[in-house]
């Protein structure tokens, strides 16, 4: 396949990352994401290293983990046992998370570095997938708790320039999350407001016709969106893709539009 086309300094992905561990437990409504994040991992070159934003962090500051060899953090509950004995022993990179924390100190924006924190779901779920060896080395950089989406945007302004070649910034969420729809019956008004939130998200992250500025606001504004709060009550799950954009600053190169659990979602390559 060929290598899909990237003009900025690093790659760049928003990953819509399915349900817990169901995507690592062969839930087959997690196929087609399972197959997409492959094709991506054997398209795209393979990165030096990973800097990644989950939607299960969030801190007061922007924080870095900074642990050599992180523990993974079994953040969820309910699953059958085999979902608690999952491995993913990659490594951490102390000298990138220093670089991490020294870009956004040079931005202004205060930061701390954390020593202990391992790596959550939505970092080992979609990269067991993707990279299952587990020799890349990751950082993981948390979503603040303000929720703020400009604030988001500044940290991948901030880290836009950083000089690490080969790095693949994954922002890992899910631009689909309400809970509650997951389990109940799917209805006709359920699928045109999930499909409503997903044209609008598509177009503000592919339209190159569209000047930065006013993807930005578009962005920053995102709960005029259709439908946005029926596709998420809470944002946590979107504001990955925000830091992702402050990182690319321009149209997506790619989307890719999936079903996962019945539900409609995308994908974002730059």
């Amino acid at each position: 396949m060929d290598n899909i086309s990237n003009k900025s300094r690093h790659t760049v992905l928003y990953l819509s990352h399915g349900a817990g561990p169901m995507p690592l437990l062969g839930d087959n409504g997690h196929k087609e994401m399972v197959d997409n994040m492959k094709m991506i991992a054997a398209t795209i070159s393979k990165p030096s290293a990973i800097l990644l934003i989950s939607a299960h962090w969030e801190e007061a500051m922007p924080t870095i983990t900074r642990a050599a060899n992180p523990p993974l953090i079994y953040d969820y509950y309910g699953f059958p046992q085999p979902a608690y004995e999952v491995q993913y022993p990659a490594p951490g990179r102390p000298d990138l998370a220093q670089t991490i924390f020294s870009a956004l100190r040079s931005k202004g924006i205060k930061s701390a570095l954390d020593d202990k924190r391992g790596f959550d779901h939505g970092l080992f779920v979609p990269l067991k997938i993707m990279y299952p060896e587990a020799d890349v080395p990751c950082i993981q950089l948390s979503l603040l708790n303000s929720l703020d989406p400009r604030e988001h945007i500044n940290i991948g302004n901030a880290l836009s320039g950083l000089e690490y070649e080969n790095l693949l910034v994954i922002g890992s969420g899910f631009s689909f999350h309400n809970m509650n729809a997951f389990f109940a019956p799917r209805t006709a008004e359920m699928e045109m407001k999930n499909e409503a939130f997903m044209g609008w998200l598509n177009d503000t992250c592919s339209d190159r016709s569209l000047g930065e500025n006013e993807r930005t606001h578009r962005l920053v504004n995102w709960e005029k969106a259709p439908s946005a709060r029926f596709c998420h009550p809470r944002e946590e799950h979107l504001l990955p893709l925000y830091v992702c954009y402050g990182v690319a600053n321009r149209a997506c190169n790619k989307h890719f539009d999936l079903e996962i659990i019945g539900k409609k979602a995308s994908v974002y390559l730059w």
